[in-house]
């Protein structure tokens, strides 16, 4: 596997998919990346005050890595992160778990810019997949 030494990740995602997303941090980190902010420790029922400090950790993440990881699909917060990530122009890997991003009936048109990769299959290949361009 390709290292992604001195590399920052962030992960967007969904609640829903919290062992996923971890699953794909630890590959991550063993390959050698740093995560910015895991917003899994977090609790998803806290009060105002509790979630806009988490915004606040989820904004310094993202602003702070070299790439994002968006496992899709996501919820709300994922597709704000998704657009912050966009905005600042930073690299952004789909790891796709319903088949549908390629789905023109399904998809949105920010999922087709030039800086948004697409990835469907095992989260191994989806690591070899963001070290081999995160390398070019």
């Amino acid at each position: 596997m390709n290292k992604l030494n001195a590399q920052h990740f962030y992960i967007a995602g969904a609640f829903r998919n919290v062992p996923l997303v971890q699953q794909i941090a630890g590959q991550l980190n063993d390959a050698g990346a740093t995560q910015t902010f895991d917003w899994t420790q977090a609790q998803p029922n806290a009060d105002l005050a509790t979630l806009k400090g988490i915004a606040q950790l989820e904004q310094r993440g993202i602003t702070s890595c070299d790439f994002l990881v968006f496992v899709f699909p996501g919820g709300k917060g994922a597709n704000i992160e998704f657009g912050i990530a966009t905005a600042l122009q930073k690299p952004i890997f789909i790891f796709d778990t319903t088949d549908t991003v390629n789905n023109i009936a399904e998809t949105t048109t920010f999922y087709q810019m030039d800086h948004v990769q697409k990835y469907r299959g095992t989260v191994g290949g989806f690591v070899n997949f963001i070290a081999n361009n995160m390398l070019l």
